[in-house]
C-alpha cells in the first residue's frame, strides 16, 4: 500500500464559544491541511493523479473554508471538530476500488495539529 499526500493552507476567522480563554475571541488562523490517501497503483503508475487530488479538496473543502467565518459552518469550530467536518466532506469522494482517505492533519498554527485517520 503506498500512501500520496498533498498540503494547502486556507485563512479563515473563528472563536470558540464554549471555550474560556484568549480563543473565545474572534481571531484568524492561517490553517495547513495535510490530505493523505492510501491505495495500489494503476496502470499509470499512480494512486491517484496530485491534480485529480487537489481538484476534491479545492472543491468539496477549501471553497467553503478559505476565507470564511468557520462557525457558520462548523458550530464549535476546535481544530477537532474542523478536522472531523473536513473528513465528512472527503470520505466518499476519496473512495474507490484502488485507494481510500487515509488520514488528514488540520494544523492551526505551524506547531500545533490535529490528525484524523481512517479505522482500520
Amino acid at each position: 500500500m503506498l500512501l500520496v499526500s498533498k498540503e494547502f493552507t486556507f485563512d479563515a476567522a473563528h472563536n470558540l464559544v464554549k471555550y474560556h480563554g484568549k480563543c473565545e475571541k474572534l481571531h484568524g488562523h492561517t490553517y495547513k491541511l495535510v490530505v493523505t490517501v492510501a491505495g495500489e497503483k494503476d496502470e499509470e503508475g499512480m494512486v491517484i493523479d496530485f491534480l485529480e487530488l487537489k481538484r476534491i479538496v479545492k472543491e468539496k473543502v477549501l471553497s467553503k473554508l478559505d476565507h470564511s467565518y468557520i462557525n457558520e459552518i462548523v458550530p464549535q469550530p476546535s481544530a477537532e471538530n474542523i478536522a472531523e467536518w473536513i473528513w465528512k466532506q472527503l470520505e466518499t469522494e476519496l473512495n474507490s476500488e484502488r485507494y481510500f482517505l487515509y488520514e488528514i492533519k488540520v494544523y492551526e498554527t505551524p506547531t500545533s495539529y490535529v490528525t484524523l485517520k481512517k479505522k482500520m
